[in-house]
C-alpha cells in the first residue's frame, strides 16, 4: 500500500468520524444546544462545535487503532484455527452481543426494562449485517464474516468506555463516530488496495515498456 494512500485513508476516517461526532451531539445535547440559541451565544456556541468535532476525532483515532488491532487478529486467527476460525468469529459475536444486553441490564438493576437493550443490539446486529453483506458483495463471499466480526466485536471492544460511563450521553456520543469510522474503513480497505494495485501495475508497464530495446533499421 503507497503511504499516501494510507496518509488519505487515515484523514478520511478522521474527518468522518469529527463529523459524526457534531451530527450525534445535535440530538444528545439538544437541550444544550437550545439553550445557547436562545438567548444566542455565539461564542459558547462555538465551543461545542469544536468540543463535539474534537471528541469525534478522538473516537476516529481509537476507530483506527482497533482497525489495525483486527487485521492483526485476523491473521492471527487464520494461522492459530485454521478452517474454524469463521466459526470461532461467530462464537464471539453472539457472545459479544448476549453481553450488551446482559451486562447493561444487570447495571441498571431491571429499571430500565431488558426490551430496550435487545432492540438496541438488533438494531446493531442488523447494521453490522448490512455492512458485512455489501463487504462481502463487493469483494467475495467469505469476506462476510470477518467484516461482521470486525463491525460487532470490534466495535463493541471500542465500545466499552461508554458503556461504563455513568448515564446514556457519552455512550452514545461515542458510538456514532466509531460505527462511521469502522464502516468506512472496512468499505475502503479493498477499494484503497485495488487502487493501489492498478498504479503499481500500471508504472510497471510504463517501466517495461521504457527499458524494451529499440531496433534501428539496417
Amino acid at each position: 500500500m503507497k503511504t499516501r494512500y494510507l496518509v488519505n485513508f487515515l484523514f478520511k476516517t478522521a474527518v468522518i468520524g469529527g463529523i459524526a461526532g457534531l451530527i450525534i451531539s445535535f440530538f444528545v445535547q439538544f437541550d444544550i444546544y437550545v439553550s445557547y440559541l436562545s438567548p444566542f451565544n455565539y461564542w459558547e456556541l462555538i465551543g461545542l462545535f469544536i468540543f463535539n468535532i474534537g471528541l469525534g476525532l478522538t473516537f476516529s483515532v481509537l476507530s483506527m487503532t482497533g482497525f489495525f488491532a483486527y487485521l492483526f487478529v485476523h491473521r492471527y486467527g487464520i494461522s492459530l484455527f485454521r478452517s474454524f476460525w469463521p466459526t470461532v468469529q461467530l462464537l464471539l459475536i453472539a457472545f459479544v452481543l448476549f453481553d450488551l444486553v446482559y451486562f447493561p441490564y444487570q447495571a441498571t438493576k431491571g429499571e430500565v426494562s431488558i426490551r430496550w437493550y435487545i432492540l438496541m443490539v438488533l438494531v446493531f446486529f442488523v447494521y453490522g449485517w448490512f455492512v458485512a453483506k455489501r463487504k462481502a458483495k463487493e469483494t467475495k463471499q467469505n469476506a462476510f464474516i470477518p467484516a461482521l466480526f470486525f463491525m460487532i466485536v470490534m466495535t463493541a471492544v471500542e465500545w466499552v468506555p461508554g458503556l461504563q460511563a455513568e448515564g446514556t450521553e457519552y455512550a452514545w456520543l461515542m458510538i456514532a463516530p466509531l460505527l462511521a469510522c469502522n464502516t468506512y474503513q472496512i468499505l475502503a480497505l479493498h477499494r484503497m488496495n485495488q487502487k493501489s494495485s492498478e498504479l503499481t501495475s500500471k508504472k510497471n508497464m510504463s517501466s517495461s515498456n521504457n527499458k524494451r530495446p529499440s531496433h534501428s533499421k539496417a
